[in-house]
């Protein structure tokens, strides 16, 4: 590469890495979501035109800002290899369909309203709950297996003993778990479904206390657990990225035992090596002494 190129890259790479450039464009960000949220009024109906030339000029610092990102990067390849800048990258671009009265506008307004997931990508907490959560999912399946197959056997047993009661509420097995869906939302699941179901069956508070004991208890605390325990990987996986945190000494601590262990390990080998030979020399030494 040429030495003016260089220096270039250099200098976007400073001015992506700069900490009130990046809450400049935070704070576009929001501008552009309030912008979007002021159009839903009927009131600005007035100042339209001029909510289109923000609109426009937002659009136009967005594309900026993302051609700065990609200049502050050595190859274009290394800046699409992450998947945060893919994903600004579709939003700009997405940004450019114009927002005139064709059959496009639509289509316009409802992409204009994913910029707002852009504070994700410009802020890494964000990113780190946001990371955590897609990976809780393949474990949270899991559990949430285990409460389909508790929701089904409960509203199996509800459909069987209580479709006199309610019909609408257990009448089969499909309604029957939409009520059970109720109760463990607890969305007024006493007074629709527990005391008109207890009239009947004065024991039925066994059946709805155990079902809320087992979703709203443990499953769901099994569920937080799974997030929390993602959680913390991901803020160590971040304190290492920003080299801070127990997670960065530690990696430090095990860096500098390994430094230790093979100057060591040379150490050992010089010595062997120098008693190795030793023995030779005193043979030799012996043979010219006779």
């Amino acid at each position: 590469m040429s030495e003016p190129f260089n220096t270039w890259q250099a200098r976007f790479e400073k001015l992506r890495s700069n900490k009130l450039f990046e809450a400049v464009v935070i704070a576009i960000i929001v501008i552009s979501a309030l912008v979007i949220g002021a159009k839903t009024y009927e009131e600005t109906s007035r100042i339209e035109q001029w909510l289109l030339y923000l609109d426009v000029a937002v659009t136009i610092f967005f594309l900026i800002e993302i051609l700065i990102r990609m200049a502050a990067e050595r190859t274009l390849l290394s800046f699409f290899k992450k998947g945060w800048n893919v994903f600004d990258f579709l939003i700009v671009t997405a940004s450019l369909i114009p927002m005139d009265d064709s059959e496009m506008v639509l289509l316009a307004r409802l992409l204009r309203i994913f910029r707002v997931l852009r504070l994700v990508s410009m802020i890494p907490e964000l990113q780190m709950l946001l990371n955590a959560l897609v990976k809780s999912v393949p474990r949270m399946g899991y559990v949430v297996l285990l409460m389909f197959i508790i929701f089904y056997i409960y509203a199996a047993i509800g459909s069987f003993l209580f479709h006199t009661v309610d019909e609408g509420l257990w009448g089969n097995i499909s309604l029957a778990m939409l009520t059970l869906f109720q109760v463990a939302t607890f969305e007024s699941w006493a007074t629709a479904v527990l005391y008109p179901t207890m009239e009947v069956y004065p024991y039925a508070w066994i059946f709805f206390l155990t079902f809320i004991f087992l979703n709203a208890f443990i499953f769901l605390n099994m569920m937080i657990g799974i997030v929390l325990d993602v959680m913390q990987k991901e803020s160590a996986l971040l304190d290492l990225e920003d080299d801070d945190g127990d997670a960065a000494q530690m990696k430090g601590l095990r860096s500098d035992v390994r430094d230790l262990r093979a100057q060591l390990d040379r150490m050992e080998s010089a010595l062997a090596q120098r008693d190795g030979h030793s023995p030779q020399k005193d043979s030799v030494s012996n043979h010219t002494d006779h």
